[in-house]
């Protein structure tokens, strides 16, 4: 599939040389492939439609007109196989093309650090302007409280099949061997006929998964993650900022970074609409998370051990050193003869050899030789530190070693914590039964079940790793009371650390948080919960439901006011609050980059501490590559600090203030809009018609429902993640624009715009998102699927808010065309829409065809499968689902 019609594309977008080099070559590769499996008349399809959809965004209207109609006269023209075949072909040459992109994001991070000064955006560089600003002092004090907490969730519209990603992961490997200029003629020939032969692979691997994922399932997948990238690089971060504090003296004297990234997970623990997570499935979730974390401690100290020769004589040993040697000959005199044996007159290596086998009797459940919990490794790595220090080995102290401490100190046995999550009408029923003395129901013996699953993690991993209970739907303070209630009845008065957190979700729920936390600080078992925890406590704040229930700038507004009100509410009862920020990966579910919405949050919100969700391909697309994920997580760490920075929080405090007309005007105009739009008379069902979210349900892709009833009557029915899936794969992307238009054209002077886009972080990143969202519509295609819903009403509100959008967004943000300022996005947003749209007028067709047509069963079941091929196809186009 050659790309030389990409020049196209404007010389702003210009792509550089080695990614247009590695695109050109696996796109070629790919056409060999196509034409092996299906002949010459398979690529010249494949190639026909590129042609005409690069047509298609031909500036001569008339032009683009004639090139879509025969868009559509081509995919018509072909049967079924043949569709499929060319679906295939353009999804695969997306997996081949993100693979490129992202390769091509590495090289550039890599000349990008040049190591003459921090890099911009990164932790160094935020400790060096808090220092700058308020001297070292404070810039300590912030690093010291500093917390990044990101939460791992499965996700129910994740598209890309397991098999599919090794597969693109072993492409990436050998496209990155080819940047290694040492290669000769044999060896770039060699490393060809692997990528044809992965190629091949990924062409004959089906993109659609058989059945669907369990839970576990997912777990398994999450933990790719931790095994390929994070294990290993968060403590290259904390070195990486530790080395640039301490100049000279790097890797010779004790860290003064702390270990600031705790990782956490609802991989096993959310069952929220989920009946496949179950007690059961959370304390195996567990168990694999401790398998994982527990196998890597154990190849680390053994690989540390062999490497720490230093003898008695030159590096003596303390006394505690001796003392845990000791304790080991008493109790296992065949281990610790068998250790001292092979390391004679080496007793620090002794130390953390011995500790590999007692990780693998941990692992293995031995109790006898096995650590009680994590601390306990902490204690002797640390006694080995500061033995190895006090021996004059201080390099030997502050190397590796303390890249294994800080890897015990992140992950400790359990590698992230894991949350449950239910929703607050599960427990109302459970409670009403027990308190009747009724015969318990299946459902409420689970929920009592959780509480006991809690307690033997707890037990065995230590508090943090499973304490925090987040209840869906928070509507009042006996949501919140009823879970310590559940516990009690649940283990009969047996310990449990246990973290209630709310969750509020709807425009509703967020103004009437303040009330229901003012209650809840009268319940026994909060209080004594903040008295042990330093009165720390967290609140869960739902981007997906409040932006569904509101439109997205309703929704970014009443987000950021009840972020103001919780920080207020924290300040007055002097609790320490974390603001658990429930983002998605789209952005009509909080998503876009996290750096940038960190710095616009309320003041007094962050406070040094940020935690959101990462869900399903946002966890491989920012954790996926080591080089990508070091970058994402200095990014987000640095804004957390310089967020709460006084000069930060007084100026959003400021911008807030004075924009404040403004955005009220907005938020008027703009909900109005939006509800004139979803609570129309049939919308639903017009929405049902409009999108493929009916066939999504069908697509086995994640272990949770897609809705919650069984029939989709109103918008309630739906979960937020399907309702921006649908809309994305009809190119309309609503759930990530409309009503701003209005919004913005309610307030109408433009130099009071341009002035709020220039100073008010909140509005900029929100202009900035809309922008991105409008870049990946397509009004043309978009028209296709509104029009199968018979209500012209309907569509032509969606397409005139469209155009008033784009036109408004364009005007405050000083452009010409979307995107134009953001050069590497831009570049890839208008590459990608044309190949994306190939496979958007294919699902089309068969849309069509399901909605309109009589069909038999067996061409009803091909039409479907040829929308479920699309969608993965538009999934990765886009780069985003739900």
């Amino acid at each position: 599939m050659p790309t030389s019609q990409a020049s196209r594309v404007h010389a702003r977008f210009e792509m550089p040389a080695p990614l247009r080099a590695d695109v050109r070559l696996l796109g070629e590769l790919l056409g060999t492939v196509l034409k092996e499996y299906g002949g010459q008349d398979l690529l010249d399809d494949v190639e026909k439609l590129r042609e005409l959809t690069i047509a298609v965004h031909d500036d001569d209207h008339e032009r683009a007109d004639q090139a879509a109609a025969a868009c559509e006269e081509l995919v018509s023209s072909w049967d079924i196989e043949r569709a499929d075949n060319v679906a295939r072909a353009f999804t695969c040459y997306f997996h081949l093309t993100n693979l490129a992109e992202e390769f091509q994001r590495v090289r550039a991070l890599r000349e990008y650090d040049t190591g003459e000064a921090p890099v911009r955006d990164s932790v160094a560089a935020a400790v060096a302007e808090v220092t700058a600003q308020y001297g070292e002092e404070e810039a300590v004090g912030l690093l010291s409280g500093l917390e990044f907490r990101p939460v791992l969730t499965a996700h129910p519209t994740e598209a890309r099949r397991r098999a599919v990603s090794s597969t693109i992961r072993r492409i990436s490997t050998l496209l990155a061997q080819r940047d290694d200029t040492r290669l000769g003629a044999g060896e770039l020939a060699e490393n060809e006929r692997r990528l044809l032969e992965e190629i091949d692979v990924l062409w004959r691997t089906s993109q659609i998964r058989v059945t669907k994922p369990g839970p576990l399932d997912e777990v398994r997948t999450a933990m790719t993650v931790f095994d390929d990238t994070l294990f290993q690089v968060l403590p290259q971060v904390y070195r990486q900022l530790d080395d640039q504090i301490a100049g000279a003296r790097a890797g010779t004297q004790p860290p003064r970074v702390p270990a600031f990234v705790r990782l956490g997970s609802w991989i096993g623990g959310d069952r929220d609409g989920n009946p496949f997570v179950t007690a059961a499935f959370t304390q195996k979730a567990m168990a694999i998370q401790a398998d994982h974390v527990l196998r890597a401690l154990e190849r680390v100290c053994e690989r540390l051990g062999r490497a720490l020769t230093a003898d008695a004589e030159t590096t003596p040993p303390a006394a505690g050193v001796r003392r845990i040697l000791a304790d080991a000959r008493a109790t296992f005199p065949d281990l610790a003869e068998d250790v001292a044996t092979r390391s004679p007159g080496e007793p620090h290596r002794q130390v953390l050899l011995l500790a590999a086998r007692k990780l693998a009797a941990t692992r293995q459940r031995d109790a006898d030789f096995a650590y009680a919990d994590a601390g306990v490794l902490l204690r002797e790595l640390r006694t080995v530190q500061s033995s190895l220090d006090a021996a004059g080995a201080p390099r030997q102290a502050y190397g590796e070693l303390q890249h294994l401490i800080w890897q015990v100190e992140t992950f400790g046995f359990h590698l992230a914590e894991l949350e449950v999550r239910q929703h607050s009408k599960v427990h109302a029923r459970a409670l009403a039964e027990l308190r009747a003395g009724d015969e318990l129901s299946p459902e409420t013996e689970e929920v009592l079940a959780v509480f006991r699953v809690m307690a033997q993690i707890q037990q065995r991993f230590g508090a943090d790793a499973c304490r925090r209970y987040v209840v869906s739907f928070t509507q009042s303070v006996d949501d919140l009371a009823a879970v310590p209630e559940l516990a009690r009845y649940a283990l009969d008065g047996r310990p449990l650390a246990l973290d209630v957190v709310p969750l509020f979700e709807t425009e509703d729920d967020l103004r009437a948080s303040i009330g229901i936390l003012d209650r809840a600080l009268e319940l026994e078992p909060i209080r004594n919960r903040l008295a042990e925890t330093d009165r720390r406590f967290e609140v869960m704040l739902g981007y997906s439901d409040s932006a569904k229930d509101a439109g997205p700038l309703s929704a970014t507004l009443a987000l950021y006011e009840a972020q103001a009100a919780l920080a207020a509410w924290a300040e007055r009862n002097s609790i320490k609050l974390t603001l658990f920020h429930g983002r998605g990966g789209a952005l009509g579910r909080g998503g876009g980059p996290a750096n940038r919405a960190v710095l616009a949050q309320a003041p007094g919100s962050v406070s040094g501490r940020f935690k959101l969700t990462e869900q399903g391909e946002v966890i491989f697309a920012r954790y996926g590559d080591p080089i990508i994920a070091r970058r994402h997580i200095e990014q987000v760490a640095a804004a957390t600090l310089l967020a709460s920075t006084p000069a930060m929080e007084k100026r959003t405090a400021n911008a807030a203030e004075k924009f404040a007309g403004l955005a009220a005007t907005m938020d008027d105009a703009a909900r109005a809009t939006y509800h004139r739009l979803v609570r129309s008379d049939g919308f639903a069902e017009w929405f049902a018609r409009v999108t493929p979210v009916e066939e999504l349900g069908q697509l086995p892709i994640g272990s949770r429902p897609a809705r919650r009833g069984l029939a989709l009557s109103s918008l309630e029915d739906l979960r937020a993640i399907p309702w921006v899936f649908a809309w994305t794969q009809a190119r309309v992307n609503l759930t990530g624009w409309y009503g701003v238009g209005a919004g913005l054209e309610a307030v109408g002077d433009l130099d009071a715009l341009r002035e709020a886009y220039a100073q008010w972080p909140l509005f900029a990143v929100t202009l900035d998102n809309v922008e991105m969202s409008l870049a990946k519509t397509d009004a043309r295609i978009a028209r296709g699927y509104l029009e199968l819903g018979d209500r012209p009403d309907l569509a032509e509100q969606v397409l005139a808010e469209h155009a008033r959008t784009t036109e408004w967004v364009l005007k405050v943000a000083g452009h010409d065309r979307l995107l134009e300022n953001r050069r590497v996005l831009g570049r890839a947003v208008e590459l990608r829409n044309p190949y994306v749209d190939a496979l958007s007028y294919l699902q089309l067709r068969a849309f069509r065809a399901l909605r309109t047509q009589k069909l038999s069963e067996g061409e009803t079941e091909r039409l479907r499968r040829l929308v479920l091929l699309t969608v993965n196809g538009v999934a990765a186009g886009l780069q985003n689902t739900g």
